[in-house]
C-alpha cells in the first residue's frame, strides 16, 4: 500500500489480533521465545529462536540496553477518616517526596485529603489537581521511599494482561538497575544473564542507556491524522561512558542496535538535541513514525506492538511500512505471542 507520509492516519496502523495471541505470562527461560528476524531492506523473513539471537549479530557491533527498573508503582490504601479505599498508580517523581499520581477513584483525592498505605508505612497528601486529572501527592515516611514501595507496592501490569505474575522480576530485565518505569522495557526481558555473556563473548559491545518508560507508552494514539498526536514525555540519561562505545563502533563500521524502541528514542533525541551522540540528560518527547530519518540506529530488537500504537509507527519508520504490516501478518499466521510478554522481532 501506498502511504502519504504528508497525511498519515492513525487506521493505517491497525491490524487484526486474535485476542488468544495476547501473551498473559512469560516463557521459561526467558531466552525461549520466539524470534522473527525481517530485513528492514528486502522484507525477507525469518523464524527462530531469541536463545540463537547471536546468529544474527557481527562482532563489532554494539547492542544498547535500557537498564531502567519498573518501580512497584501500584499502591492501595484508605482515606483517612473515613477508611474509604483508594488505588493509587506512582507516575513521575517531583523531587522532595511528591510525586503525580493517578488515582482511583479520583472524587475521592481532593486536595488536602490524605491516605494511608501499608498499614501505616507511608501516608500521602494531596497537594494539588492537574488539568489532565492527575494528584501531585507528598508523601511522609520513615527510612526509604523505595524500600517501602518494594514491600507494599505491586507491579503496574499493562491492562491487556488479566493473569497475576507469579514472580515479580519476570517483568524486569536481568540487567535492571535504575528505579523508575512505570512499565518495563519489554524488548530485554528476552535476555538472561548467560545469553548476555555469550553476546560479549563473540565480540559484540554492550552499552546502557536509561530511560524510564512512562505509562504513556500502553496510550493508544487518538488523533485520527498521525502528525495530530500528542507524545508524552520521558526522562533519559545517556552516561559519556555509553557515547564513547557508541561513537566507537561507528568509526569501526559496526552497527549500532537497540534492544528496545526506548532505548532507540533515547539515542535518537540525543542525535536530534546534541547533533552527535554525547553525554546528555534531560526530557524528550521524540515521535518516530515512517518518514523519520535515523541518525544512530542501524538495528533493532523489539517485540510485538499494539495495533494503532506510536511503537508500530516507529517500526514501520525504520524497516518501512509494508515489510512492518506484512511481518505482523506473518506472526499472526505463525501464532507469535504479542506484547509485554510475547515474542520478539530482529529488524536488521
Amino acid at each position: 500500500m501506498e502511504l502519504d507520509l504528508h497525511n498519515l492516519k492513525t487506521k493505517d496502523f491497525d491490524y487484526d489480533l486474535p485476542e488468544e495471541l495476547i501473551a498473559q505470562t512469560p516463557v521459561e527461560p526467558r531466552d525461549a521465545s520466539r524470534l522473527l528476524t525481517l530485513n528492514k531492506r528486502t522484507g525477507e523473513i525469518a523464524h527462530t529462536h531469541f536463545r540463537n539471537i547471536t546468529e544474527w549479530l557481527r562482532p563489532g557491533d554494539c547492542l544498547v540496553l535500557n537498564d531502567s527498573r519498573v518501580l512497584p508503582a501500584r499502591i492501595y490504601g484508605v482515606k483517612e477518616g473515613t477508611g474509604a479505599h483508594v488505588e493509587f498508580l506512582l507516575l513521575t517523581n517531583h523531587g522532595a517526596d511528591t510525586w503525580e499520581v493517578l488515582c482511583k477513584p479520583g472524587k475521592r483525592a481532593k486536595v488536602g485529603t490524605r491516605f494511608t498505605f501499608g498499614d501505616g508505612l507511608l501516608t500521602g497528601e494531596v497537594i494539588a489537581v492537574q488539568e489532565d486529572g492527575n494528584r501531585l501527592v507528598h508523601f511522609h515516611f520513615q527510612g526509604n521511599f523505595f524500600a517501602i514501595l518494594d514491600q507494599i507496592g505491586q507491579m503496574p501490569l499493562p491492562p491487556y494482561i488479566k493473569e497475576k505474575l507469579q514472580d515479580q522480576e519476570r517483568y524486569q530485565t536481568v540487567y535492571s538497575r535504575e528505579v523508575g518505569s512505570a512499565a518495563a522495557p519489554t524488548a530485554g526481558l528476552h535476555f538472561t544473564p548467560e545469553l548476555l555473556q555469550a553476546v560479549r563473548d563473540m565480540g559484540v559491545s554492550t552499552a546502557f542507556v536509561t530511560l524510564h518508560v512512562g505509562l504513556g507508552t500502553f496510550r493508544p494514539v487518538s488523533a485520527e491524522r498521525v502528525a495530530d498526536h500528542k507524545m508524552h514525555s520521558e526522562h533519559y540519561h545517556l552516561p559519556q561512558e555509553t557515547a564513547d562505545i557508541i561513537n566507537r563502533t561507528k568509526a569501526n563500521g559496526g552497527r549500532i542496535i537497540s534492544v528496545g524502541t526506548t532505548s532507540c528514542r533515547t539515542l535518537e533525541s540525543v542525535a536530534a538535541k546534541e547533533g552527535c551522540i554525547r553525554e546528555s540528560e534531560g526530557w524528550t518527547d521524540i515521535f518516530i513514525y515512517p518518514g523519520f530519518q535515523f541518525k544512530v540506529l542501524d538495528g533493532l530488537i523489539t517485540n510485538f506492538h499494539l495495533p494503532q500504537s506510536t511503537l508500530i509507527m516507529l517500526v514501520s519508520a525504520l524497516a518501512g511500512y509494508d515489510h512492518i504490516m506484512n511481518a505482523y501478518r506473518v506472526a499472526v499466521q505463525e501464532k507469535y505471542r504479542f506484547f509485554s510478554f510475547g515474542d520478539a522481532m530482529f529488524i536488521y
